[in-house]
């Protein structure tokens, strides 16, 4: 860890924190390592869901129940 890491205190479910455990040691990893890339990988997943949400701002939006209706209408239900 680098003199600008920041601690936290975080509780895991106990079978989670085994589980984490285990899972840095078969990495060679610390559970701090484990855990900052397994939240980045989320921050960057968020990150391209709000890409993705900005690239089809322009679509047209259609109801769950027109959408029913559609898919009715067409013999696909």
């Amino acid at each position: 860890m680098s003199d600008l890491s920041k601690r936290s205190t975080v509780y895991f479910d106990p079978d989670i924190h085994h589980a984490l455990r285990v899972r840095a040691v078969n990495t060679q990893q610390s559970v701090s390592e484990f855990v900052n890339e397994a939240v980045r990988r989320a921050l960057r997943e968020d990150q391209d869901d709000l890409s993705a949400f900005e690239e089809r701002v322009a679509e047209p939006v259609i109801s769950y129940e027109a959408l029913l209706n559609d898919l009715k209408s067409h013999g696909k239900l």
